[in-house]
């Protein structure tokens, strides 16, 4: 399936620091971002973009409602980013609010102890959500931002989750009370950086959370892969089989990551890893015929920046082309895989055993599954050949 792309603000903009070296790229403004994602709309390669508030605006914490003020250069900017937009069909699908950036979210932004630095949490995020509306974005997502901790010590347990809980809770009635164009929302799990642990670390934490929520509904997961979960040497398959037969998972944020590392966010495809684990990834969305669409999330590698004014504009041009080529190259690889009657065949040998006693597990019939006579010999000794099946895909990977 030929998926329906989008690559956010933050991805163009980044000017590849690192925590041992600055930027190696000038920066751009969000009107100068603006300018390179809709000639990529243009031209045919994405067809949504995403931002977090901070990425185009920036925040003033005493006016909180500077979106509503025709004087004010927030309201001026998001009017001529969206004039920009509009001139090309380039719609906005989510926004996130940035509650890392900041040093006042230090601790924390939805959980921080102080309640007067949630509060200030909280209007930037209905900031956020206003915003959006603005745009007409679909999507509000929560990043995990700085909601974690490092000492365990140093956190009353009875409370972080109870916070998040209030915080998303809050986005939700925000949205529906006010009528914004937003109706749905996900949560962007990460295990850790920047802070050393996250309370929402895997996929499964976050499924988790929402079924505590006010109304899971409107919830979903949109997990990083290869990155997130990959960093501590989690299975991004599994993370989104889990989330697509959950019913939650509208959306991914793609780039490529070495597992057990710090977060890599190499451009798709790029790195010493990711190839197969990618294909693989691709392969379960083709499989399980899932609707959603792909948000790149990752930046040009930081050897490939250079500054200048004319590298600040081509770099992240050729980044954008870069990483929809790349994306396109393993999409329609999996759908050769997904497509290919001989590997569902092997995989038939193993996962196509059919068996009276089907029935009954599947329709809780307890008296039938007591009853059922099974052949212990047979199917203890039965080989399962899952190398074989293995096999096969890589050959058909490697165009063999």
């Amino acid at each position: 399936m030929k998926r329906q792309l989008s690559m956010p603000f933050w991805c163009v903009k980044s000017t590849c620091g690192d925590p041992f070296g600055g930027p190696v790229m000038d920066s751009i403004t969000s009107l100068e971002a603006c300018e390179i994602l809709c000639d990529a709309k243009k031209q045919g390669l994405i067809d949504f973009t995403s931002t977090h508030d901070d990425d185009i605006v920036s925040w003033d914490p005493e006016h909180p409602m500077d979106d509503q003020d025709p004087s004010s250069e927030c309201y001026k900017t998001i009017h001529a980013l969206k004039e920009k937009m509009d001139a090309v069909g380039l719609k906005m699908k989510m926004v996130t609010c940035s509650l890392h950036g900041n040093q006042v979210f230090r601790n924390g932004g939805l959980t921080n102890p102080d309640p007067e630095i949630r509060a200030l949490a909280a209007q930037k995020v209905m900031r956020t959500l206003r915003i959006g509306n603005f745009f007409g974005a679909e999507y509000f997502t929560y990043w995990v931002a700085r909601d974690g901790f490092e000492c365990q010590f140093a956190v009353d347990w009875a409370t972080p989750y109870k916070y998040i809980e209030q915080g998303l809770n809050l986005a939700t009635r925000y949205a529906k009370e006010n009528k914004l164009s937003i109706k749905y929302f996900t949560i962007e799990p990460k295990p850790n950086e920047p802070r050393g642990e996250m309370y929402l670390a895997t996929t499964g934490h976050a499924l988790g959370l929402i079924s505590r929520l006010e109304d899971p509904s409107v919830w979903g997961v949109n997990p990083e892969l290869l990155q997130h979960e990959g960093m501590t040497n989690l299975s991004a398959a599994n993370a989104a089989g889990m989330a697509i037969n959950a019913g939650k998972l509208p959306f991914l944020h793609i780039g490529n990551q070495k597992a057990g590392q710090f977060d890599n966010d190499s451009p798709t495809l790029t790195g010493m890893d990711g190839l197969k684990e990618m294909a693989g990834l691709v392969w379960i969305l083709e499989k399980l015929d899932w609707k959603g669409h792909i948000e790149f999330d990752n930046h040009v590698l930081r050897t490939d920046a250079g500054p200048g004014k004319a590298n600040a504009i081509q770099v992240r041009k050729d980044f954008v082309k870069f990483n929809v080529e790349s994306w396109r190259l393993i999409e329609k690889k999996a759908e050769q895989l997904a497509a290919n009657k001989d590997l569902d065949k092997i995989r038939a040998t193993v996962l196509g055993k059919t068996s009276p006693v089907s029935k009954a597990l599947d329709a809780y019939d307890l008296k039938a599954i007591q009853e059922a006579k099974i052949d212990y010999k047979k199917v203890n000794e039965t080989v399962t050949s899952n190398a074989n099946i293995d096999f096969a895909f890589n050959k058909a990977i490697l165009g063999m």
